[in-house]
């Protein structure tokens, strides 16, 4: 199979995101005097913030509301730059661009501050389309992320479409819409969680991706 649309994942994919994620947390968790390690903080790195502080509130809309508040109140000046792009990623994306490859980014991240990202790190121009969740939306899962960057892509079939990610929620989201996904374990997801979630491919080092991505390179 060769793979013709390959959508990434941008946190802990394409970028290495966690300082500016766990201190935006901090800030958000600080607000209600709650303290909580930096290494327990690691899987808000991935899902919808909503998912993730609903745990810390019981559930609690309101309060989640105010994290929320609070976490993009930090992000939104300091966090989302403290960051950095992962060694050989903007060559694997000249590389599979130059091969004819149509590239999109997924992310569970607000679409707003995704594209802030990739402009940041001058690696806009490799992707076609961006597709994240919504700032005040219902669209925050990988899955519904998959779909509408799908939708607005024209893409019906599946089978020439990757998904690249370091979470369960990619693996997840990719197979909900029928499309394989490779994982990469250089991210945050530990290997038993990308397995259990039965990722097709499992990557240990970007170089490791593009060897995946150059064995199915299209001719040209």
């Amino acid at each position: 199979m060769t793979y013709t649309h390959i959508f990434f994942d941008l946190d802990g994919t394409l970028t290495d995101s966690k300082p500016g994620i766990i201190r935006s947390v901090e800030h958000a968790l600080n607000f209600f005097h709650i303290h909580v390690p930096p290494e327990q903080l690691i899987p808000f790195i991935g899902p919808p913030l909503r998912d993730s502080f609903a745990p810390f509130f019981d559930n609690d809309t309101a309060r989640v509301d105010m994290a929320i508040q609070k976490y993009r109140e930090y992000y939104s000046a300091k966090g989302i730059f403290e960051n950095s792009l992962y060694g050989g990623i903007a060559d694997l994306l000249h590389g599979l661009q130059a091969q004819g490859r149509r590239l999109c980014v997924a992310t569970s991240k607000p679409e707003p501050f995704a594209r802030r990202v990739l402009e940041h790190f001058r690696i806009e121009s490799f992707f076609s389309f961006v597709a994240g969740a919504e700032l005040h939306g219902a669209r925050n899962s990988k899955t519904e992320v998959l779909r509408y960057a799908c939708t607005q892509l024209g893409i019906e079939d599946m089978k020439p479409c990757l998904m690249v990610g370091d979470r369960k929620y990619d693996v997840r989201g990719a197979h909900n819409v029928g499309m394989a996904c490779a994982g990469v374990l250089y991210g945050y997801g530990p290997r038993g969680e990308l397995t259990e979630a039965r990722a097709d491919y499992l990557c240990a080092s970007v170089d490791d991706l593009g060897n995946l991505l150059q064995a199915d390179a299209p001719e040209v």
